[in-house]
């Protein structure tokens, strides 16, 4: 049998995406003529903002507060840093269209080549079942991407998070989207569909004609104790080279008295490090990039004690473990980091929180003069949510 041909698998996805639209438009419109008598004026501007400031101080002999080993000379131990300073726009033109702007200042400390503006997308929403979203944004790949960063467990995204993002899987990428939910039986399912450049974020066009393809599916098993299930999956070609990502993760928590509660979250994740195979000399790797892949998992346990007391709302520990193996088939170097801190919470919705703990990486093979060593890294982050 003939391969199908691209320009009829577009076809096929075009009318898979628009069958939902006409199936739905006459309840849109019924809607409306409800709706006509609630006055709205638009567009509607809506301001954001986060700052998170850091004293880093090193626990490790001849490693700097970035984790570089130094074998001679001076090593800076100690640092204070800004971390992010965010600031965004989200704009509501109609009650179905929004466009959201977000830039990181904090960018401008250093090489700002594709830094500094993160979110640059327009967003259409005909119902519950299907919305559409173009341009710069972060794709629905796993726990963290829907997750903004100022209300994670941690102090920061997951080494594996960073490491797809290098790939074209998570981050921030160019690219579109397709996501909705829909209810099968008593079960809510949410899903999304997205077609990336691949390249990261800033970039002037795509590195090649190659694009990726990637899906993920959540499954609400639980409302009580909001345990749901995530399936990504996703495929593309770079360099006319055929790459592949996967995952899966589960999220829950549990109310265990009117003050304490417990969630925890567990991903896994892997897929074709590309980015890392295509960055070594020819000569130097194997003629297969699917011998290039990388994989890892992480738990995240978080308990949270609601104090009320002042301005101090609540107490949350947590301890996040990670194992991480950027090229587990070839030279295999696994990274295993953990990360305890414990979290003061000013105000709702993490208004502020101060946030103390410890990063601490255990390599398999330590490389000295590198940041592949073992560390210890002590941090204070203050963190206010404009």
């Amino acid at each position: 049998m003939e391969a199908v041909s691209k320009p009829l698998i577009i076809r096929i996805v075009f009318i898979f995406l628009i069958i939902p639209l006409f199936m739905n438009a006459q309840n849109d419109v019924n809607q409306a003529e409800v709706n006509s008598e609630e006055v709205v004026k638009y567009p509607e501007f809506q301001f954001k903002g986060l700052f998170q400031a850091r004293f880093l101080g090193s626990l490790t002999d001849n490693v700097d507060v970035l984790g570089a080993h130094h074998s001679t000379g001076e090593v800076t131990q100690t640092s204070f840093d800004i971390k992010r300073m965010r600031v965004g726009l989200n704009t509501k033109l109609s009650k179905e269209t929004e466009v959201v702007i977000l830039v990181n200042l904090a960018d401008f400390k250093s090489d700002t080549q594709g830094k500094v503006l993160e979110n640059a997308y327009a967003k259409y929403t005909f119902n519950k079942y299907i919305a559409l979203t173009g341009g710069q944004f972060r794709p629905a790949f796993g726990i963290e991407e829907l997750v903004p960063v100022d209300i994670i467990k941690s102090f920061d995204f997951s080494n594996q998070y960073y490491e797809f993002g290098k790939n074209g899987w998570t981050s921030f990428q160019i690219g579109a989207s397709a996501t909705g939910s829909v209810d099968i039986g008593k079960m809510p399912i949410s899903y999304a569909f997205s077609v990336l450049n691949g390249n990261g974020k800033n970039q002037e066009k795509d590195k090649d004609n190659g694009k990726q393809y990637l899906t993920r599916w959540v499954f609400e098993l639980s409302k009580e104790h909001k345990i749901n299930l995530g399936l990504n999956g996703g495929i593309g070609q770079v360099f006319t080279e055929d790459v592949f990502a996967l995952g899966a993760d589960i999220t829950s928590d549990f109310k265990l008295t009117d003050r304490f509660t417990f969630d925890l979250q567990i991903e896994y994740k892997q897929g074709t490090n590309h980015n890392l195979y295509f960055s070594l000399p020819v000569d130097a790797r194997t003629p297969n990039v699917a011998d290039y892949q990388m994989r890892g998992i992480y738990f995240l346990p978080n308990l949270r004690y609601l104090v009320d007391y002042g301005k101090l709302s609540s107490l949350e520990l947590s301890c996040r473990y990670e194992s991480f193996d950027p090229s587990y088939k070839i030279d295999s170097n696994r990274r295993q980091t953990y990360t305890p801190m414990v979290s003061l919470e000013f105000g709702k919705a993490y208004l502020g929180r101060i946030e103390m703990g410890l990063e601490i990486d255990r390599f398999d093979k330590s490389i000295p003069d590198s940041s592949t060593y073992n560390d210890e890294l002590f941090i204070i982050q203050l963190q206010l949510r404009l």
